[in-house]
């Protein structure tokens, strides 16, 4: 992959789809949740998982990419929301996933995800509107946080 010297690092080049990465796919030991329910602390559901979205550096899931239902009244410019992989939990039993930070009122008040390029201002939009806090340090440590901790995702599913 080649890397574009005039953009300015923390950019979101580092950050692909899973789908745009053939050389990659979901590890044997944990579901490919793509197509599963996401629900918030309500327990409503607001939208689906559409994609993954692969630190390539890191070789992790940073993001899931939620596309929204149509209930919520978006557009197509406004219809996907990025979710830190570390706020979500996979339920036990069914391929749900669960948001505890989101309910689907608030859903709509939360920043459009628009694909292509994914920025350190968006990024941080995101964590304030789930009300996380931002990291002291950016580059190279922003991930370095519990929002972005895969292990917590996929914790609580039990293999079958």
């Amino acid at each position: 992959m080649e890397s574009t010297p005039d953009i300015p690092s923390g950019q979101g080049l580092h950050l692909r789809r899973l789908r745009d990465l053939t050389e990659f796919e979901v590890a044997d030991d944990n579901p490919d949740i793509r197509g599963w329910a996401v629900r918030g602390a309500d327990g409503r559901q607001f939208g689906q998982i559409y994609e993954l979205i692969v630190d390539v550096d890191a070789l992790k899931v940073r993001y899931l990419d939620v596309l929204l239902d149509d209930s919520l009244g978006a557009d197509e410019r406004t219809n996907h929301i990025l979710l830190p992989i570390g706020v979500a939990a996979l339920d036990e039993e069914a391929d749900n996933v669960f948001v505890p930070s989101l309910t689907y009122e608030s859903v709509p008040e939360y920043p459009p995800y628009t694909e292509i390029q994914i920025t350190r201002a968006y990024e941080q939009a995101m964590l304030q509107a789930l009300r996380l806090p931002l990291p002291a340090s950016s580059e190279p440590d922003f991930y370095d946080q519990p929002s972005y901790d895969g292990t917590t995702f996929y914790q609580r599913r039990r293999l079958k």
